[in-house]
C-alpha cells in the first residue's frame, strides 16, 4: 500500500493508554470502512496470472502423461506435509508477518518457476557437458535449481525492498520457495513410483505401495530438505542487506549460495552414489544438525528482534506516538496473545480484532523507526511512517489493553 502523494494524512498524538472499557459496554466494531484500501500492483496481477497459468499448465502435463489416477496419489501424498511446513515459518515470522500475497507468490515460484527453470538449465547443463546421471544429480541439479530458487529472493529484493530486511525475512522467503519446489518435486516421483518407473525398468506400476514407501522418506524423514537449503540463500541476502560494506554485500549472498548448493549437493550425493548408509550418515551428521542450525538462528534472530522492537517503540514513547504501558503488549510475543484474550473476553472477536490490528500497526511503526535511528531508513520513510500513525490513531478507540505490568518483562530488557 503505498501512502497518497498529496501530503501525510492527519495525525492524532498518543499521549494516555487505551481506556479501559467495562464489559458491559457493546463492542467497538473496528474501523475497517476508514482504512485505505490495498492497491493490487501490476506486478501483483501479472505474478498471479503468470503462476496460474504455469500450475495448470504443469498439472495438465501430469495428468496427460501419467493419468488422473497416478496425478491423484502424487498430489495428495505430496501436499500432506505443506501445511505443517509453512506453519513452521510463520510461527518463526510473528513479528512483523510478511504479506500473504507475496508469501503466496514465494510458493507458486518455486512450485512453478522454480522446478521449470531448474529442469531446464539441468538438462542443459548435463547436456553440455556430457555428464552422467549421477553427475547430474549431484552437481548440476544443486547448482541450477538452488540459481531457480534464489532467483525469486533476488527479485523481491530488487522490486519490493521494503519486504525484506534482515535475515528472518529472507528464511521465511527462501522456506516458502523451498515447499513449492519440493511440493512440485514430491509429485513428480511419487507418480514415476507409483507408475514403477523409478523401481521396475519394464514399466509395471509400483502402486501406491511403493508410493507410500518414497512417501516416508521424502514427507516424512526429510520434508525440510528443500526449504533448508534455500535458507541458506536466505541468510545470505538478510545479512547483505544488514551489511554497510559493499564487500559484504556482494560476498554473503554468494556465500549463501555456496552453502545452498553444498548441502544440496551432499545431501543428493549421498542418496545417488553413497547408498543406504552414506544416506543415514548424511541426514543424521548434516541434515539433522544443519535444520537446527537454521531453527536456532531464527529463534535467536527473533529475539533480538523483540529487544530491538522494545528500544524503538520505548523511543517512540517518548515521542508521544503511543504510551510507555503499551510497550510489553506489543513487544513481546507472550503479552501480546494474552493482551488479545483479555480483549477477546471484554470486546468479543471484534475486540481482539483491534488490539491485533493496533498491535501490528505499532509494530511496524517501530521496526521502522529504528531503522530511521540507525540511519538506514527505507524510501519514503516519512510517507510510511504518518500511514502508520494514521493507522494507529484509527485502531486506538476500539483497543482495550490489561492493566500496566508491575514490572517489564526481563526478556525484552537483556536481563
Amino acid at each position: 500500500m503505498r501512502p497518497s502523494r498529496t501530503g501525510p494524512p492527519t495525525l492524532v498524538p498518543v499521549t494516555a493508554p487505551p481506556p479501559q472499557v467495562p464489559p458491559t459496554l457493546p463492542p467497538a466494531h473496528p474501523p475497517f470502512a476508514q482504512q485505505p484500501a490495498r492497491r493490487r500492483t501490476w506486478l501483483t496481477v501479472v505474478t498471479a496470472v503468470v503462476l496460474g497459468a504455469g500450475a495448470l499448465l504443469v498439472a495438465g502435463l501430469i495428468v496427460l502423461t501419467r493419468g488422473p489416477e497416478a496425478a491423484l496419489v502424487g498430489f495428495a501424498l505430496a501436499a500432506l506435509p505443506v501445511p505443517f511446513l509453512v506453519a513452521v515459518f510463520l510461527w518463526l515470522d510473528r513479528y512483523e508477518p510478511e504479506p500473504w500475497r507475496y508469501l503466496l507468490a514465494a510458493l507458486g515460484w518455486g512450485a512453478v518457476m522454480a522446478t521449470t527453470l531448474g529442469v531446464l538449465f539441468t538438462a542443459l547443463g548435463s547436456e553440455l557437458s556430457g555428464s552422467s546421471a549421477n553427475l547430474e544429480g549431484v552437481v548440476w541439479a544443486p547448482v541450477t535449481e538452488e540459481l531457480s530458487k534464489g532467483l525469486f529472493i533476488v527479485l523481491v529484493v530488487l522490486l519490493r525492498r521494503r519486504e525484506i530486511d534482515g535475515v528472518l525475512d529472507g528464511i521465511v522467503y527462501a522456506g516458502m520457495v523451498g515447499i513449492g519446489f519440493a511440493f512440485t518435486e514430491n509429485i513428480l516421483y511419487y507418480v514415476a513410483v507409483y507408475a514403477g518407473d523409478l523401481l521396475q525398468p519394464g514399466g509395471t506400476p509400483g502402486g501406491i505401495a511403493a508410493a507410500t514407501g518414497l512417501f516416508i522418506l521424502r514427507g516424512v524423514m526429510a520434508p525440510f530438505a528443500h526449504p533448508l537449503f534455500t535458507a541458506g540463500i536466505g541468510i545470505g541476502m538478510g545479512l547483505a542487506l544488514r551489511s554497510r560494506t559493499w564487500p559484504g554485500r556482494l560476498l554473503w549472498p554468494v556465500l549463501g549460495y555456496g552453502v545452498a548448493v553444498g548441502l544440496h549437493a551432499s545431501w543428493n550425493g549421498s542418496a545417488l552414489i553413497g547408498g543406504g548408509a552414506a544416506f543415514l550418515l548424511t541426514y543424521v551428521g548434516v541434515m539433522m544438525p544443519a535444520f537446527g542450525l537454521v531453527v536456532g538462528v531464527g529463534l535467536w534472530v527473533r529475539r533480538r528482534e523483540g529487544r530491538v522492537l522494545t528500544m524503538a517503540l520505548t523511543d517512540c514513547a517518548r515521542r508521544g506516538w503511543l504510551h510507555p504501558a503499551e510497550v510489553p503488549w506489543i513487544a513481546s510475543l507472550r503479552h501480546r496473545g494474552a493482551a488479545r484474550l483479555y480483549a477477546r473476553r471484554l470486546r468479543g472477536p471484534f475486540g481482539a480484532r483491534a488490539v491485533k490490528e493496533y498491535q501490528q500497526a505499532v509494530a511496524e511503526l517501530g521496526f521502522l523507526h529504528d531503522r530511521v535511528m540507525r540511519g538506514r531508513p527505507p524510501r519514503e520513510a516519512a510517507y510510511r511512517n504518518a500511514e502508520l500513525r494514521h493507522r494507529i490513531a484509527l485502531w486506538r478507540p476500539h483497543v482495550v489493553l490489561p492493566p500496566p505490568l508491575p514490572f517489564p518483562p526481563p526478556h525484552l530488557y537483556g536481563r
